[in-house]
């Protein structure tokens, strides 16, 4: 399947798109990271869907950002576009877990030093330096950004923090847990119907969590509720979660 997003006018992310399709070695170090994560571990996938579901998460959620009148900070702090934000956001999805290849611990640093090379590759011709270096630099800290124990600075590392822990749909948890085995991690991570972000109300981003079962809630408290509380964006998002009446709940729903 090919990796897509919506450009929506972005030439230079519809040229990325054509880029990141053809590169052989962004897609072994995808396949890689899922044998470790996957056949070795019996985790959940952290490969080319993965990374899909992430891109297009992280890349509405600085949309809607933007369009609130917020600034990425490639425009703040280099002078750069919205649309060079758009391309740090989805390179760092497609390279924040490559990592997983070389091994689970410190995976984030091994994927920041695979990364270096690959991105200059991406993006020679479109940058010249100083501006490639910038653009580099922006992309590995909103890869390090995913990370638990890294503080995203950038509205670019904050929406890429918050879409990792999106990827949560139908048994796709980002809390590992054993193949086969019935616990609070197994159950709840096939609780989750439905994640969409859309436009919020009374802030800029809503994201909107159908769940078929009460269990879920263990997602969204162990893993979503602190990415976003660390994001930076805590104040710019609200979560609404909804399970459905035909269960015996003890939830029926919930809002952050």
């Amino acid at each position: 399947m090919a990796f897509e997003v919506p450009v929506q006018g972005n030439v230079r992310l519809a040229t990325m798109l054509e880029r990141i399709n053809a590169d052989k070695e962004l897609k072994a170090l995808w396949k890689a990271s899922n044998i470790n994560a996957i056949d070795r571990l019996g985790f959940s996938d952290h490969g080319s869907t993965h990374v899909r579901i992430v891109a297009r998460n992280a890349l509405k959620m600085l949309r809607l950002l933007v369009e609130s009148g917020r600034s990425p900070g490639v425009v703040q702090n280099y002078g750069l576009t919205v649309e060079d934000a758009e391309l740090v956001v989805v390179l760092a999805s497609v390279t924040h877990d490559i990592g997983l290849s070389v091994h689970r611990e410190n995976h984030d640093e091994f994927s920041i030093i695979l990364a270096g090379p690959i991105l200059r590759r991406l993006l020679q011709d479109m940058y010249v330096e100083p501006s490639l270096t910038f653009m580099v630099a922006e992309i590995e800290h909103a890869m390090i950004s995913h990370h638990e124990s890294f503080v995203p600075y950038t509205m670019e590392g904050g929406v890429v923090r918050v879409a990792d822990a999106l990827d949560m749909e139908k048994g796709r948890a980002r809390i590992p847990f054993a193949s086969g085995s019935v616990n609070i991690h197994s159950v709840s991570a096939l609780a989750i119907d439905k994640v969409r972000v859309i436009k919020g109300e009374e802030r800029p981003i809503l994201i909107d969590i159908d769940m078929n079962n009460s269990a879920g809630i263990f997602q969204i408290d162990e893993l979503l509720k602190d990415k976003i509380a660390r994001s930076g964006l805590r104040d710019l998002i609200t979560v609404e979660v909804r399970v459905p009446g035909a269960e015996n709940s003890i939830v029926k729903g919930l809002r952050l």
